[in-house]
């Protein structure tokens, strides 16, 4: 008769698992994909180096789920912060820019990963993937507004991917591990500023300083 898993062993195997994606994320938020050598991630996860490699049979793909998790907690949380009921869209928009850019500083090795580090093309692969979902969150929130007649007419697809690049651009540099440390104050307010105008907001929208609190998400 052919194995057959029991649900302990399945249970088992998704909890070793689990370790070793976390055990990679930790090792990737303090040093780096260089800092997340497969016998490092065994070592944090408390398994053989073997066992990585039954899981993952990559340090590729094993690099690529974590980037898939850990950048969908991102995009959970930008998406979140445009979800408030009655509020103009340049608010909603203001409320992403920041939250982007405020967890990004506050897990600036991890974030540098997230967005620029040299990485394998399968991680690449994700990368340009969630570059998309940034997109398609902002593009939804600048539609309301051109439709509720809040912000000018203008492609949301279009706008939302210049708005997406360009705060990756912006924090870049600040994330970078041979940058000083940045004022995420001062540099928050900037790209926020940036994005309200980019949009076609005008002078008088709400910024960071002045509009209500964005919805806060736990990292």
């Amino acid at each position: 008769m052919p194995y057959r898993p029991t649900a302990r062993t399945e249970a088992r195997r998704a909890e070793v698992r689990e370790r070793i994606v976390r055990a990679a994320r930790d090792l990737i938020a303090h040093g780096g994909y260089a800092e997340a050598r497969v016998a490092a991630v065994a070592e944090r996860a408390g398994v053989a180096t073997g066992t990585v490699y039954r899981h993952f049979p990559s340090k590729a793909e094993l690099f690529a789920e974590v980037f898939r998790r850990a950048s969908q907690r991102e995009v959970d949380a930008m998406a979140e912060a445009t979800r408030v009921d009655g509020q103009p869209a340049a608010e909603r928009a203001a409320s992403a820019a920041e939250i982007w850019a405020r967890r990004a500083l506050r897990s600036p090795r991890l974030a540098y990963a997230l967005l620029a580090e040299p990485v394998d093309p399968l991680v690449e692969a994700e990368r340009l993937a969630f570059r998309r979902a940034y997109r398609d969150v902002l593009a939804a929130v600048i539609s309301d507004g051109v439709a509720a007649g809040e912000l000018p007419e203008q492609d949301p697809d279009v706008t939302a991917a210049a708005l997406v690049g360009a705060l990756g651009e912006a924090l870049v540099g600040p994330l970078s591990p041979t940058a000083g440390k940045a004022d995420p104050e001062a540099l928050t307010d900037q790209v926020v500023s940036f994005w309200l105008r980019a949009l076609g907001a005008g002078s008088g929208a709400p910024n960071s300083t002045s509009r209500k609190e964005p919805v806060r998400v736990n990292a």
